[in-house]
């Protein structure tokens, strides 16, 4: 039979694909824009005749009728990474949350510690050999589609045919539904002039030929905008969004001096406008792979001055980031961080950078704190910290004693912070 016969054969529409899902099941959704809307709309229609299904995934950018709290019995979501569509769910307690490394999810798919009855991803149209791109998010859904009794695509023309490992064969293939509304677009977010601050400081600690690792929020976005005039910088980063195809149109970014895929522009999940989708398409400068391949730290080190740029919420004298809650109340994830800064941290002449405002509400809270909030989710150790950066200068931890880096922390935080925290770093005797 065809490849054009088999995709015949599976094309169907979105309510009998649901038919595939089984009481129990644990369905995977790929990061961000790569969820398939016709299919988890159709899911959300007829969730009240479930028990027990769960739709697991790293960022929710839209709020499905099935996130719902008077429904959870029937379909319940499960957070890699809260984001704006499911945080207060997680928050009251009626979204579950599975803590990992961004880069360990394929591999707790694969042992069945994290289960993948069923697949949901969009993809593009099939090219003439048979094959599907998940150009949105190879992320962990290529590790779970070996997994998966039922791989239900939503193929859409929107979405890219990018390079790399994130192809599926039809044969692999379940059931297909057909989509044409546009790709979901995410803009940049607001910069400031405390977020120029910090980008400046960033900036200027990157020399030409770096390559990049970009974490998504206004402060990383700053950095980017202030690196246009460089040269030969290389991307392998996580997330592929808009400031970073700003850098490409730019001229800075060539990937020639990468020491690892040199030429390629490297990432997991694209997270922007239609401008990034259809620059992604049949790219040979762009490369998409799981996240066990990107995030890596090892092979994310054998790039020669790996540039890691991650934002937190709170910091403590010693260096812990709480990059994922507001004490005990959950407000993100893990995600690549962790693994950026190990790899940053490995790479011949790499930085990680932690940046952050000093303050919080108006100025009226320092984020920078003698310890971290009670209950708060550590997600950077004080083992792995390197540079950290506020719109009041650099501290450079790594390789610091205790009371070094509580004085360095200090000298970052706001001046009217500054003599509060001095009299309680002396309280805990660490100057």
């Amino acid at each position: 039979m065809s490849v054009q016969d088999l995709y015949k054969q599976k094309r169907g529409v979105a309510e009998d694909a649901i038919n595939l899902v089984k009481d129990g099941d644990f369905i995977i959704v790929p990061t961000g824009v790569g969820e398939p809307p016709t299919l988890l709309t159709a899911l959300s229609d007829q969730r009240r005749r479930f028990t027990d299904v769960k739709v697991a995934q790293i960022l929710a950018v839209r709020k499905y009728g099935y996130i719902d709290p008077e429904t959870v019995n029937h379909v319940r979501h499960v957070a890699f990474f809260y984001g704006g569509a499911s945080r207060a769910g997680g928050q009251a307690g009626w979204i579950d949350f599975i803590p990992a490394y961004f880069s360990e999810l394929p591999s707790l798919i694969e042992r069945g510690q994290v289960p993948a009855d069923v697949v949901f991803s969009m993809a593009s149209p099939m090219d003439e050999h048979g094959y599907f791109s998940l150009s949105l998010g190879a992320d962990y859904t290529m590790a779970a589609l070996k997994k998966a009794r039922v791989v239900v695509l939503e193929v859409n023309p929107n979405v890219p045919f990018a390079n790399g490992n994130c192809h599926v064969h039809i044969s692999q293939v379940t059931a297909l539904v057909e989509s044409d509304e546009p790709v979901m677009e995410v803009g940049l977010p607001k910069i400031g002039p405390v977020q120029e601050a910090i980008g400046k400081y960033v900036a200027d600690m990157i020399s030409d030929g770096s390559t990049l690792q970009i974490g998504y929020g206004g402060i990383p976005d700053a950095v980017v905008m202030q690196l246009t005039a460089k040269h030969d910088l290389g991307i392998h980063t996580e997330m592929i969004g808009d400031g970073i195809l700003t850098l490409i149109e730019s001229g800075a970014v060539t990937n020639r001096k990468k020491t690892y895929l040199p030429g390629k522009s490297v990432a997991t999940f694209a997270l922007g406008s239609k401008k990034l989708y259809q620059y992604m398409h049949r790219n040979p400068a762009l490369e998409m792979h799981p996240v066990d391949f990107t995030n890596d730290p090892y092979l994310a080190a054998q790039n020669d001055k790996l540039m890691a740029i991650n934002a937190t919420l709170q910091i403590d004298f010693l260096g812990q980031c709480g990059s994922e809650s507001l004490a005990h109340l959950p407000y993100s994830g893990t995600g690549g961080q962790v693994d950026f800064v190990r790899a940053a941290n490995r790479s011949n002449g790499g930085k990680a950078f932690i940046v952050l405002p000093a303050t919080a509400k108006d100025d009226t809270i320092s984020r920078i704190a003698p310890s971290l909030s009670p209950g708060t989710h550590v997600t950077t150790s004080k083992n792995d910290i390197n540079y950290v950066v506020t719109e009041f200068g650099v501290a450079q931890l790594r390789g610091k004693s205790a009371k070094q880096r509580t004085l360095e922390m200090i000298s970052i935080a706001h001046p009217k912070f500054r003599e509060e925290l001095t009299e309680a770093a002396k309280r805990m005797q660490l100057i």
